[in-house]
């Protein structure tokens, strides 16, 4: 077969558009080796064009995420360095709160730094999960341990109930982790003096912990953006990574978070489920 020079001709242009980021259909359904290579520069262009798409979503995300984090260690950061300016010439009782406020801010940063390499590593699959069995109570009391000043602070109870004794086979740290930042949102989400509900039991298809609060319930459109980072739907106080890495680690367990708004005098309801198909992997 011979190809023409005008096909050539035709060919080396469409390429230097393509090259030039410009949209053009080379496929061909005719036969021969000309049509065959104008397929294949097609199926290259369409590859590196997904490519292409795909890498400047993750240079927007990685943008957004990087803009999202420096807004969120500001805030903080901001109000230690005023109250540090106030602090020397500032009466002793205001020395006092300001030399408190900066501890909660400092321990604010603390949690938020930490939060973010954790959700880094998740992001990266730099994390081996090591599979061991627990007892629930036992879980449930190491991820309330972190929360026990919380606790205090806002007088509420916690009232664990179900089968405590059931065995969760999980990454211990990872998974506490996970049950903390829920507790700790139905914390924030409910009124002083609350009762927070924690119930453990299990179905054929899987076991699970709830996390009932207090609080005034979520709109069924806004449960989605709970899971959204740096969304903040619930609380303007809240860094909106809580939830999200909660979940990311019970995806990385092959588990999974469902959420019940509640609402009309019920609060919310987090559920984290362990499947049991999961377990009989492992």
């Amino acid at each position: 077969m011979v190809i023409k020079k005008k096909d050539i001709v035709a060919l080396s242009e469409n390429i230097r558009k393509i090259i030039d980021g410009q949209d053009v259909d080379l496929r061909d359904n005719r036969e021969g080796p000309l049509s065959i290579l104008k397929n294949d520069i097609h199926t290259l262009a369409s590859m590196k064009r997904e490519q292409v798409d795909i890498l400047e979503d993750e240079t927007a995300l990685m943008r957004n995420t990087m803009e999202n984090i420096s807004h969120q260690l500001k805030t903080p950061l901001t109000s230690m360095l005023i109250m540090a300016d106030l602090l020397e010439e500032a009466p002793r009782d205001k020395q006092t709160e300001f030399l408190s406020n900066i501890k909660r801010e400092l321990l604010h940063v603390d949690w938020l730094v930490s939060t973010l390499l954790k959700m880094a590593k998740l992001d990266a699959n730099a994390v081996f999960f090591t599979l061991e069995d627990v007892a629930a109570k036992t879980l449930l009391e190491q991820a309330l341990e972190p929360l026990q000043i919380l606790r205090e602070v806002r007088e509420q109870q916690v009232e664990l109930s179900g089968n405590l004794e059931l065995a969760f086979h999980c990454d211990i740290a990872w998974t506490k982790e996970a049950i903390t930042n829920v507790i700790k949102n139905a914390m924030e989400h409910s009124p002083s003096r609350s009762i927070i509900r924690i119930v453990v039991d299990e179905n054929p298809i899987c076991k699970w912990i709830s996390i009932a609060d207090s609080g005034e319930g979520i709109p069924r459109t806004k449960i989605k953006s709970l899971f959204r980072r740096f969304s903040g739907e619930r609380s303007k106080k809240g860094f909106g990574i809580g939830l999200p890495l909660a979940l990311a680690i019970m995806r990385g367990l092959e588990g999974d978070i469902e959420v019940d708004g509640g609402g009309n005098g019920k609060g919310a309801t987090f559920v984290l489920k362990f499947y049991h198909d999961y377990y009989k992997l492992k």
